[in-house]
């Protein structure tokens, strides 16, 4: 018996023993999976901080020039609009509506260059960005002598399209002292996304501050001192914008990019054409976006009471195109990560570039929507006094934060889009969301439910601003990014075996 009680109290004590060593094993594991949980959160944190900064070297200096050269028109009407209502209805016509469709394919047209430098910057082929500035010089100077005549024939066009003859006269008398100023977007937007797609944004910030200060200046001259009306602060703008032009493009070709810029070269000439389908597909892909709020401009034009509606609606998308600066920096801060994180074949780098950037923008899209919805009746104190258009403005306010937030996603992932090279897909879904379903919507809401100005922007924004975002987010979330990157790679081979061959 004892030798039995002997067995059984080893059997326990092995028993338990190994129950001992089963749970310190289970215990150690768990404390390796938390150590590990722990180790992934703080790489996490350390990979959101260095995509960040990378981000924002570029976003940042971006975010002042978007800002300070769209300032330069901000101050332009503000000065306009004290001078009064029709004065700053026309002004606001001419830079919205006419130098507004000219801008928005410009700079589509422009940001064809963020695709292919920031491609190859990613690849070190540095000296491809030279040949593509140049390229982008020709296609831009060449579109910009064919869209000349809607400046010279602005003021017909607008009476075509309903507006007031009043205006649609005073309109097309200030776009024609926009010429200059319409041939220095296809200098300026190039240089611009040359020198950003090498991370040099500090430089074109520098210099577009220099020209606000000139620009701030020369308009309180020309409208309290020298009182030339309309006609002079319009011609203030050409001397701001081609200050700029002059400052990048000095610094461009003194020395400043010693390896991207090595002299003119005859290699521009080559490769056009595939060069302007990439550029076209750019255009259309933005100017499809852009326009559309300048279309919603001129629907108001033909609505009762015209001067007060369009006075209030342009305030209101001045505002928004104020703020549409911020995300258009996140759109080409996440087109140059995307484009340079594909370029040096890393689709991983490129996935989480994007969702640091769309997840910034959107906070920064809250702030400003929470302030709209706050200081709905003070943000049209800066164009007017006008008691009668504050009240449209504030009316209207609800639309603008709602348009803002919107507008906190969309670009950047419009700037995914040209980061990746997918200009083309991304026109026919703008085509389809603003054309075929916001625009129809609008004029529904607008004229049939007699909403007027209020129902056409609601259409226009539910109808197509939200649905546009919807499907690039979901063909974002969808997206294979070895597989582009794989293609990026491809691309930049092929570029540099034709260098080779030419």
């Amino acid at each position: 018996m004892s030798n039995i009680g002997i067995e059984k109290e080893e059997t326990i004590r092995t028993s338990l023993l190994e129950q001992s060593s089963t749970d310190s094993g289970q215990t150690k594991l768990i404390e390796l999976e938390d150590d590990h949980y722990h180790q992934q959160q703080i790489n996490l944190a350390q990979n959101i901080w260095i995509e960040s900064k990378k981000l924002w070297q570029i976003v940042g200096p971006a975010a002042f020039t978007r800002v300070a050269s769209y300032s330069l028109f901000i101050i332009t009407q503000a000065f306009v609009g004290h001078i009064g209502d029709l004065e700053l209805a026309a002004m606001s016509i001419a830079i919205n509506v006419v130098l507004g469709f000219d801008f928005g394919l410009m700079l589509g047209m422009a940001s064809a260059l963020e695709t292919l430098c920031g491609q190859a910057y990613g690849a070190k082929k540095y000296y491809m960005l030279g040949v593509y500035l140049q390229r982008s010089w020709i296609v831009l100077l060449l579109c910009s002598l064919i869209m000349l005549p809607a400046l010279i024939f602005a003021t017909p066009i607008l009476k075509l399209l309903g507006q007031p003859a009043d205006v649609a006269e005073l309109s097309g008398v200030v776009a024609l002292c926009f010429v200059p100023l319409h041939f220095s977007f296809a200098i300026q937007f190039p240089l611009q996304r040359f020198l950003q797609s090498q991370l040099k944004n500090s430089v074109i910030a520098w210099v577009n501050l220099g020209a606000l200060v000139v620009h701030v200046l020369l308009s309180w001259l020309v409208v309290y001192r020298l009182r030339l009306g309309v006609v002079g602060t319009a011609l203030t703008l050409n001397v701001s914008w081609w200050l700029v032009v002059l400052g990048l493009f000095c610094y461009t070709v003194c020395g400043g990019c010693p390896l991207t810029w090595t002299g003119f070269s005859g290699e521009a000439f080559s490769g056009l054409w595939d060069f302007l389908k990439l550029s076209a597909s750019s255009g259309v892909m933005l100017c499809l976006e852009n326009w559309y709020y300048r279309i919603l401009i001129v629907m108001t034009g033909n609505l009762k009471n015209a001067k007060i509606a369009v006075d209030a609606l342009s305030i209101c998308m001045s505002i928004n195109g104020w703020e549409m600066m911020i995300p258009l920096a996140f759109f080409a801060g996440t087109g140059v990560r995307v484009a340079n994180e594909l370029g040096a074949g890393n689709g991983k780098g490129a996935k989480f570039a994007t969702i640091v950037s769309v997840t910034q923008s959107i906070l920064i899209g809250l702030v400003f929507w929470v302030l709209i919805m706050f200081f709905h009746n003070e943000v049209a104190l800066i164009y007017t006094s006008s008691k009668v258009v504050l009240e449209a403005v504030s009316k209207l306010s609800i639309l603008l934060a709602f348009t803002v937030l919107l507008n906190s996603v969309q670009p950047i992932l419009s700037g995914v889009a040209v980061g990746s090279g997918w200009q083309s897909y991304v026109a026919y879904i703008n085509l389809g969301c603003y054309y075929l379903i916001g625009l129809p919507l609008g004029v529904l809401m607008g004229w049939v439910f007699h909403q007027g100005v209020m129902g056409i922007w609601a259409g226009m924004i539910f109808g197509g601003t939200a649905v546009q975002t919807a499907i690039l987010a979901i063909i974002t979330m969808r997206c294979d990014w070895e597989m582009e990157a794989a293609k990026a790679t491809q691309h930049v081979r092929k570029w540099s075996e034709s260098r080779n061959n030419a």
